[in-house]
């Protein structure tokens, strides 16, 4: 990542940031995949974690849940301490206290106890979303879409990672490895990180993280660009958890396909043209801006809607719609993400902002999508992501500028 110009969010304090390693960038997106992928650590490795402990998959199947409540408390207690704190001390922090609480779960007796680490390990986990603000902040101004987009492809990345390799792992080596394995990459990549990040240059000064929270309503009633980027995410992040989210129970039913659980989950692995999809887009953002490209990423997951329904009854239909998804997906998140950092004169409380968006409109979508399934079957997921694309475009396009 190079520092040579530095581009500020409009009001924000000119910086005059000290050179960066070349390396810098690859090493900060491999960070990202390490620590994402704990968030889902847990979730292949449930069935393996019941046997364990001599207790039914339902009942362990709310470890899952808990690591993403971890998250959302990290996202709105640390990740906003990004436009006050230490960057380099905070990193460094996080990563300890996630590589601990990791540490714990591997040697956990129980399941309560379990829960409580992955809900501590996941909390420390939001590292990802203090160096995407600080990645868009240093970059130059003609290449910030092809930086935050290295970064976005190495969240998902961990995200496949951690979905597919995890079971595999775990599979043969036993679940608490995993976790052991986890822990020790996260403190390893996130000192790594840390050491190399620039030294901050602004003044540091104490920051309240409720009032970091509090102050997040005003911040979207403040810019309309940061809630229209908010809006259109959350749509499509809907769209997709809540087909993605289920589709397993399709898959594994017992018609039309009976796959089993293994190959239903090796689905996960079209989360890799998220990670090829990421370049491209920070290029066309570099080059037309983030509004057209969001567009794209609309228009990519409304093509594939027809292809999900279809896909109730065609197993290639179901493939071809989880290449256009995912593409929609990672188009949408690189552009409204660099248009959210560049929003407010506070990039990381605007990040927050627009992650927590996010994440409430995949959470919604996805607790619809479960009671859906069970009353009107495969058709009612796909009712519930088209009415999440629509809310997102329709909600979207009533906020934001003109402008680019």
């Amino acid at each position: 990542m190079t520092t040579a110009t530095t581009s500020t969010a409009p009001g924000a304090a000119a910086e005059a940031p000290a050179p960066a390693p070349a390396f810098l960038l690859p090493v900060i997106a491999l960070c990202t995949a390490v620590t994402a992928a704990n968030i889902y650590l847990a979730a292949p490795l449930l069935g393996l974690i019941a046997r364990s402990f001599g207790a039914s998959p339902s009942s362990a199947g709310w470890i899952a849940s808990v690591a993403q409540l971890g998250y959302a408390i990290g996202l709105l207690a640390f990740a906003p301490l990004g436009d006050t704190a230490d960057r380099r001390r905070l990193v460094a922090a996080l990563s300890g206290l996630a590589g601990v609480a990791l540490v714990a779960a591997g040697l956990a007796p129980g399941l309560p106890a379990l829960a409580a680490a992955v809900l501590v390990a996941c909390a420390g986990t939001v590292v990802p979303q203090l160096l995407v603000p600080l990645v868009a902040e240093r970059a130059p101004a003609d290449r910030r879409g092809r930086h935050v987009a290295a970064v976005v492809a190495g969240l998902f990345t961990g995200i496949v990672a951690a979905r597919v390799l995890g079971g595999l792992a775990g599979q043969a080596f036993g679940w608490r490895p995993v976790f052991f394995g986890a822990a020790a990459l996260t403190v390893t990549v996130g000192l790594l990180t840390a050491l190399l990040l620039p030294r901050e240059t602004r003044p540091r000064r104490r920051s309240n993280p409720l009032k970091n929270i509090a102050g997040l309503p005003r911040l979207l009633r403040s810019s309309a660009d940061l809630r229209a980027a908010c809006l259109r995410q959350a749509g499509l992040f809907g769209a997709w958890s809540s087909l993605w989210t289920t589709l397993s129970l399709l898959l594994t039913a017992p018609q039309p396909f009976h796959l089993s659980t293994g190959t239903a989950g090796l689905f996960g692995l079209f989360g890799l043209t998220s990670t090829a999809v990421a370049p491209v887009s920070g290029t066309l953002i570099d080059r037309f801006g983030p509004r057209r490209v969001v567009t794209a990423g609309y228009v990519l997951a409304a093509l594939s809607l027809p292809l999900f329904r279809l896909g109730g009854h065609r197993i290639w239909a179901l493939c071809a719609a989880a290449v256009l998804i995912h593409a929609g997906l990672m188009a949408g998140q690189v552009a409204n993400q660099t248009r959210a950092l560049a929003a407010t004169s506070m990039p990381s409380t605007a990040n927050t902002a627009y992650v927590v968006s996010a994440f409430v409109g995949g959470a919604s979508a996805s607790a619809l999508a479960g009671p859906a399934f069970a009353t009107w079957g495969w058709n009612g997921v796909c009712a519930i992501a088209v009415a999440a694309v629509a809310a997102g475009w329709f909600g979207g396009r009533g906020n934001g500028s003109v402008r680019n």
